[in-house]
């Protein structure tokens, strides 16, 4: 489809101008424009500018959509989810409620390890058909490209189940789908005491066969005490890489265990989490360009504490916010909701948090060359909000203000 937005009230590029990411006070210019347009041609925006400068007859292949009182922005990024799952945890929320911690739930056989038996019994058409629907509402709520790990099989033909479901949604929804490799997420029940083998079967027999398949964009590794400690996340990582994965590192969440200074000096793209990560964490991380991917929705959610987002930001390392959706510690997808948490509890600001949840978003994927900004040669994913100004999103909290997803050009049924 060939698209003409006109006539929209503010339209909040977000633009780039060649950077890969934005930092710093960077982060809050949204290269806004009042009374604009959008041309989206052949899946891509031809055209964004004020209205007074659009001086073309529209072609009769071009459709309409005016966006008069409207706010125009680039479609979000999920950069960090595990939306692909079985079962539910509402269980372990109730225990939390009166007090059980995480980790204890996990002591107890909860946490990752209650996810694992109901993903193994499940086949891979009842994976693809819950997950299309949570990537049908994430679209509602404006995401348009989402990362989706595997980690819920920590076995060889549950992880491999995960992957290509994962690959098959990416080729037949209309949603950007990343594939990431997260067999180190914990360690299977049957490997209890016995890390090293587990590891020994990730680096020997499941990262080549996901190297060979090309299963994968990345490869996660879920760094933190009680699951794997820096020597075996790096062994693990170091194998992904020969098999031509880039890299991810889920890292400093429960305590400062050196995840980012690994994922600064492995060249990850991303380290997210980090709840706890060190000023030399902070510093290694700028140093080598590792976006920050921050998740609100977690230490909202778990009630502990929030990752250094001021800090980060003012560091100079590229920030980008994602909903970390899951089952267990956050059963949310709404990237609106993860910046009103960002703003009210972790002291960013409006232009910060939009910048996080779709350039920088983009970024932490690789991929912000042709997502994540509206600007002439990217893809043309755009949000038409209902709302009078950006600064709504986070504002007005609780509510879907999304009024029209465009993916690729195209305006998305539901």
């Amino acid at each position: 489809m060939n698209l003409f937005l006109k006539n929209i009230s503010q339209l909040v590029t977000v633009a780039a101008r060649g950077k890969t990411a934005k930092t710093g006070a960077d982060m809050r210019d949204l290269g806004i424009l009042t009374d604009a347009g959008v041309l989206c041609r052949d899946g891509k925006i031809a055209w964004a500018g004020p209205m007074r400068e659009w001086k073309e007859t529209l072609p009769p292949d071009v459709a309409e959509l005016d966006a008069g009182g409207m706010t125009v922005l680039p479609g979000f990024v999920d950069s960090h989810t595990h939306a692909m799952f079985a079962g539910s945890r509402e269980k372990e929320f109730a225990l939390r409620s009166e007090g059980a911690t995480y980790q204890q739930i996990a002591e107890q056989g909860g946490g990752i390890l209650s996810t694992i038996g109901h993903v193994r019994a499940a086949g891979k058409k009842a994976l693809k058909r819950q997950t299309v629907r949570y990537m049908n509402a994430m679209m509602q709520s404006g995401t348009t490209t989402v990362e989706i790990k595997s980690g819920y099989g920590l076995d060889m033909d549950s992880e491999i189940k995960m992957l290509e479901a994962i690959v098959e949604l990416r080729s037949e929804e209309l949603m950007g789908v990343v594939p990431t490799f997260l067999g180190a997420h914990a360690v299977p029940p049957e490997y209890s005491g016995r890390t090293g083998e587990y590891v020994a079967l990730l680096v020997d027999t499941m990262i080549p066969y996901v190297g060979r398949k090309k299963l994968a964009r990345f490869c996660d590794v879920f760094c933190e005490k009680g699951y794997f400690d820096l020597a075996e996340a790096e062994r693990v990582l170091n194998a992904a890489r020969t098999w031509g994965m880039a890299l991810k590192v889920h890292a400093d969440e429960l305590t400062p265990m050196g995840g980012a200074e690994l994922a600064a000096r492995l060249g990850a793209v991303s380290a997210d989490h980090l709840e706890r990560v060190s000023p030399r964490g902070i510093a290694a991380m700028k140093e080598a360009g590792v976006v920050a991917g921050i998740l609100p929705g977690v230490s909202f959610f778990l009630n502990h504490g929030y990752a250094p987002a001021r800090a980060l930001i003012d560091a100079g390392v590229p920030l980008a916010i994602a909903s970390d959706f899951n089952p267990g510690s956050c059963m949310s997808y709404s990237m609106p909701m993860m910046m009103t948490i960002a703003c009210t509890q972790m002291h960013m600001t409006p232009e910060e948090a939009i910048t996080a949840a779709t350039l920088n978003g983009a970024a932490a994927l690789g991929l912000s060359a042709g997502i994540g900004s509206i600007e002439a040669g990217k893809s043309a994913d755009l949000i038409v909000a209902g709302i009078p100004d950006y600064r709504f999103l986070a504002y007005h909290f609780g509510a879907n203000h999304v009024r029209t997803v465009i993916k690729n050009g195209t305006i998305l049924e539901f």
